[in-house]
């Protein structure tokens, strides 16, 4: 089982986040990554919003640092793990502006970078951004189309229901031969979403089991990555059998990469329950 973090500080989430992210700064995002970088998690995240509405804040947050500036930041300051965006919003961007934009960073990065992409949910920000909301759905699997046709390619060349383009150049372009897109959501229709369109799945507000049960209706082919996270947060510090134990629940529902979900209360000891849990997951898989 492979690791990943989902990033502190960078999104508040309501009754989730810990005190001590509200007053954090970037330099500690950059000492988390550095630890995570250095212990083998697979990659770190970060979500998008533009402008919540002040009505949404208390139940969705209102910090949402921007990806790609968060990204070419800590790009410079790991050499290994990949750097997923969970998840930018299809419909507030053209594809060949995702496409140019991350290929620029996967170019910085040395070919680190994961598109996690995802459908959007609130409508006031798609009105706010001028973005068609009814058919988005319809738009997000056109834009998925369109991007596997321009990502890692200078000259790329698309012709859909929505977006077209061609006779141009994207100078620099991702320097992954197929950069991973992976689809976002809460619904099986994401899971079946990403299956057709993408090359993973990483679903919010999904438990194991009911993952399990869509993941369990579907062919999965392999390679395919499917990422979870517990229910409540683990603490492998003082109960490393429990982490122990939710780690093989998440691999038992079809999870490819655990996201780690911890109890912490500082910079300090966040990176000290990284390094528990990647011992207690090296002892997981360790030979007996």
């Amino acid at each position: 089982m492979r690791l990943a973090v989902p990033t502190p500080v960078v999104t508040l989430l309501p009754s989730v986040h810990a005190p001590w992210e509200e007053t954090a700064t970037i330099e500690d995002v950059a000492r988390i990554a550095q630890a995570a970088d250095r212990l083998g998690y697979h990659h770190l995240t970060c979500s998008e919003h533009v402008g919540v509405p002040a009505r949404e804040a208390a139940r969705r947050g209102a910090r949402y640092f921007d990806p790609l500036a968060t990204f070419g930041f800590l790009a410079s300051r790991t050499e290994r793990i990949r750097l997923a965006t969970n998840v930018l919003v299809l419909g507030y961007h053209h594809p060949l502006e995702i496409a140019k934009r991350y290929g620029t960073l996967d170019v910085i990065s040395g070919g680190r970078v994961i598109l996690g992409l995802g459908v959007g949910t609130l409508r006031e920000e798609f009105d706010l951004l001028g973005a068609p909301f009814d058919d988005r759905g319809l738009r997000a699997d056109d834009a998925l189309r369109a991007l596997r046709a321009s990502l890692s390619r200078s000259t790329p060349s698309y012709k859909g229901d929505h977006y077209s383009f061609g006779d141009l150049v994207v100078d620099p372009c991702a320097m992954q031969d197929r950069l991973p897109l992976w689809v976002g959501g809460r619904t099986v229709r994401s899971l079946r979403r990403a299956l057709s369109l993408a090359d993973g799945w990483c679903p919010f507000g999904v438990t194991p089991a009911q993952a399990n049960e869509w993941i369990k209706q579907e062919e999965v082919p392999p390679g395919f990555e499917i990422v979870l996270g517990p229910e409540l947060p683990l603490n492998p510090i003082q109960e490393p059998d429990a982490a122990g134990e939710g780690l093989a629940a998440l691999a038992a529902a079809g999870a490819t990469i655990a996201s780690a979900r911890l109890v912490h209360r500082s910079r300090d000891h966040y990176i000290e329950q990284l390094e528990a849990l990647a011992a207690v997951n090296n002892q997981l898989h360790s030979p007996s």
